[in-house]
């Protein structure tokens, strides 16, 4: 009986190395997987050898996958194997032997070849990465020539229904996985709303147009040159711009833009008298865009241009607006304020929890402001929200109910709606 016992210890051992090999592979994929390729590519480039060789082993993820699943099969298909003569030596080649063999081994390959490397390995998935990284190189290098054979099985048998995995098929791009992680660290408390929005709003620039920020025509503070010189001027000393568009016969006329630099020095070289600045001579020659700009366009082509204000025109080159430096700065880093902006903007909350809001107060900014999700997809602003949601240009007292708010109309001027009441809905009113 010891003789027999002690025949056993060898393939028992084997089975225990086996297990261990398994934990390795499930441990091992847990991490490569959970493991974080930005602050490898960070430790990577301050000269991190074990991150280089995480780095190195994540670059090509299908592979990687192929190889620790490959591995981690065999082995404990190996070991299962193993057991069962272990236990049809215990107890002969009866159905008992593989039962029990079956039971056992998928109770210690689930606790400790599953259970436990994997929550440790989710646990600290940065650390365990780097110390398996070194030994996963050969197991990779070794399983290659398989791997990439299983690989383009499963390509051309998943190509069948239709589902392309190759490397240029990705769904998701790099901006849209941080804006991912940042919403994510969000809501989990980890970074606070002022970073989340500066984060978000640099990723936007290049999915917002500038008719979406732009100041509208009819907001436009503009100099008639038919008006008489003191007149102009005194307007643009009153106005808080320092840069003021100016127009002969009709306001799409625009024929430079006055800068009050520009217009003090002309008056000191005048001597103050104002009959005596040509106005024309001094304005600048406007910048004009097409609305449908991007913001990281506009941003580029103003430093480019040593611009800081622009002319918004549609497809017929009508005006539209205007968009600044600042206003795109401002999607990026919230509402810039100086001793001349105006402390209303258009959104007064009130003592029942709901908010009068200024019906030309864009989407983005009352989204921002209250940390909301209204879709701005089809409409700028929270009148144009309204109207396109009613499908009609509501009357005063209307109430309507979208997208968990309540919009009552509180002002109408003609076809414009001047003033919105908004208010949350509770989730048990809105089910």
């Amino acid at each position: 009986m010891n003789e027999f016992d002690t025949a056993l210890l060898a393939p028992i051992g084997f089975i225990a190395l086996l297990l261990v090999l398994s934990a390795f592979f499930s441990g091992s994929e847990t991490a490569l997987t959970a493991v974080s390729k930005a602050r490898m590519h960070r430790l990577d480039s301050e000269g991190d050898l074990r991150a280089r060789r995480v780095t190195f082993l994540i670059r090509d993820r299908e592979r990687l996958i192929g190889a620790i699943l490959l591995g981690n099969n065999l082995v404990n298909i190996l070991a299962t194997s193993i057991a069962t003569s272990v236990f049809i030596a215990l107890f002969g080649a009866t159905g008992l032997a593989n039962a029990i063999a079956t039971i056992t081994m998928t109770i210690l390959v689930l606790v400790f070849s599953e259970v436990t490397p994997k929550s440790a390995a989710i646990a600290r998935p940065d650390g365990f990465a780097m110390l398996v990284a070194p030994l996963m190189r050969w197991v990779v290098f070794v399983f290659a020539p398989i791997t990439r054979v299983v690989q383009l099985i499963v390509r051309g048998f998943l190509k069948v229904f239709g589902l392309d995995i190759s490397k240029d098929s990705a769904v998701f791009s790099a901006t849209e996985e941080i804006r991912g992680a940042v919403d994510l660290h969000h809501s989990e408390g980890g970074i606070d709303k002022e970073s989340r929005d500066l984060i978000r709003g640099a990723l936007e620039l290049d999915e917002i147009r500038v008719e979406e920020i732009m100041i509208h025509r009819k907001s436009i503070e503009m100099l008639d040159l038919d008006q008489s010189n003191e007149e102009i001027i005194r307007k643009a000393l009153k106005s808080p711009h320092t840069r003021l568009p100016v127009f002969r016969d009709n306001t799409d006329n625009i024929v430079g833009v006055l800068h009050a630099k520009d217009l003090l020095r002309a008056l000191w070289d005048a001597e103050a008298d104002a009959n005596a600045v040509d106005l024309t001579a001094i304005a600048r020659t406007p910048y004009f865009v097409p609305e449908t700009t991007t913001l990281q366009e506009q941003l580029d082509a103003f430093k480019i241009k040593q611009e800081h204000f622009a002319l918004v025109v549609d497809e017929y080159g009508a005006i539209q607006g205007l968009v600044t430096m600042e206003d795109i700065l401002e999607e990026i880093v919230g509402e810039i304020e100086d001793e001349y902006d105006s402390p209303v903007q258009g959104v007064r909350p009130q003592a029942d929890g709901s908010l009068n809001v200024d019906g030309d107060v864009t989407i983005r900014d009352l989204n921002r402001a209250m940390d909301w999700n209204l879709p701005d997809g089809e409409a700028v602003t929270v009148a144009g929200l309204v109207i396109h949601e009613s499908q009609s240009i509501p009357e005063v007292s209307q109430t309507f109910s979208f997208h968990g708010f309540r919009f009552q109309i509180l002002r109408r001027r003609r076809n414009q709606i001047t003033a919105i009441k908004i208010s949350e809905i509770a989730p048990a009113a809105a089910d």
